[in-house]
């Protein structure tokens, strides 16, 4: 109890320093001179380099502890079969959402935006029968350094499931997995409390660029998606998984899982909360074999708050820009969205090459995407506080749903 109590206290000071660091950046970009925008931006770059550096390694020995620790190939297929119908459900649900809200709202439309460059390279978008087809790596390796977040996964669940056929033999290789998920949690946590001066240099870049005036104009869009993402939390995640499926208290479950929403948001990253994720399931009675493989892989593939910020910034673009978009091209950006979220790793920003390309797909200037990072690192804490909620919340109703018989049966 004390040592949630200290990670919430920690959770609360980081948060209140990343508040402190947007409004700093805000202030110091409308009077920063032009000699100090390559020192923000080298700042920035570095820090988003060092988000993503354990990332891989993370997802990848996390997954396949789990795995390892739910005890049987049957309960694996049963818990991640019902996870992946969970998380993909949802992510569309929230796509369409993100689509549906501005598109009728008409928001965005008048807004002047002076676009600013920013270097981002796009995530490869490919149709639905290929990335079935590309799914399982011809060279993992390959994998892990062109950061293909789903064949890395694909490889994990391959590792995992044999190392459950061999049992006591692969016990060597799970310790070293367990060393490495440790390794490389404690490093992402490390990187976490740079986020001050990391939101601090992107911001400051992007209010110098584009001035108060639009800075303003969009401070109407961030409300509207926070608040977007707050009935989300509460109507799908509350009344349609916790109470709905899983017939839970909906005050127990909101109480319970504060540790794990306040240092979501405070980091930024649901692979990094994944520790405290796991006990907050764990206070709420979910079996292991549920939350070993869901919440990992929840973190992985449970974007859905990011598909609502991408799906809403696709459409708010698309009318501050005068760039058409018909409904049949909706249909392939959520379609789009939906794949590319569940591509994304847990991790500050990750959304940024995935919006990449849904901009691409969408046909929007490329000069967008300046305006994006920065809009992305104002709502990422809460996109992913909504995301980690969605994960315990997926594992709560399968206590529900799963029912499969316990491990020594």
């Amino acid at each position: 109890m004390s040592a949630s109590f200290h990670t919430n206290k920690k959770a609360i000071r980081l948060s209140i320093a990343i508040f402190l660091g947007l409004v700093l950046g805000a202030l110091f970009g409308l009077i920063m001179p032009d000699w100090a925008e390559p020192a923000a931006s080298l700042v920035s770059t570095i820090y988003l380099h060092s988000l993503t550096l354990m990332i891989y390694p993370l997802v990848f020995c996390s997954l396949i502890v789990g795995i390892k620790g739910i005890g049987s190939i049957s309960a694996t297929g049963k818990v991640g079969g019902q996870a992946l119908l969970y998380f993909i459900g949802t992510t569309l649900l929230a796509s369409l959402l993100g689509l549906f809200l501005p598109k009728a709202l008409r928001i965005g439309a008048g807004v002047a935006i002076e676009m600013a460059e920013a270097e981002v390279q796009a995530a490869e978008f490919t149709g639905i029968v290929d990335t079935i087809k590309n799914l399982i790596p011809a060279n993992p390796f390959a994998s892990f350094v062109n950061g293909n977040m789903l064949q890395v996964l694909a490889f994990a669940i391959i590792i995992g499931i044999t190392c459950l056929v061999l049992g006591e033999k692969a016990d060597p290789f799970v310790r070293l997995c367990e060393a490495v998920d440790e390794i490389s949690v404690k490093i992402v946590s490390a990187v976490m409390y740079t986020t001050p001066i990391g939101v601090f240099c992107s911001l400051a870049g992007t209010v110098h660029v584009n001035g108060l005036k639009t800075i303003l104009s969009l401070a109407t869009v961030l409300g509207i998606l926070y608040l977007v993402m707050a009935l989300y939390i509460i109507v799908v995640y509350g009344l349609i998984l916790v109470k709905g499926i899983g017939k839970f208290s909906l005050k127990r479950f909101f109480v319970t899982v504060l540790p794990a929403a306040l240092n979501a948001f405070g980091t930024a990253s649901s692979s990094a909360t994944l520790p405290i994720s796991k006990r907050c399931a764990d206070e709420m009675d979910v079996p292991n074999e549920i939350s070993a493989l869901a919440l990992p892989l929840g973190a992985t593939i449970n974007m859905d708050a990011v598909s609502i910020v991408m799906s809403f910034m696709i459409v708010f673009f698309a009318n501050a820009t005068g760039t058409e978009l018909p409904y049949g091209l909706l249909a392939v950006v959520l379609l789009s969205n939906t794949l590319l979220s569940i591509g994304a790793p847990g991790v500050p920003n990750s959304a940024i090459a995935s919006f990449a390309a849904l901009a691409s797909i969408a046909g929007l200037p490329a000069g967008i995407m300046g305006m994006y990072v920065s809009v992305n690192i104002l709502v990422d804490a809460g996109a992913t506080c909504c995301n980690v909620l969605g994960d315990i919340a997926s594992s709560v109703a399968m206590k529900r749903t799963c029912r499969f018989p316990c491990r020594d049966a």
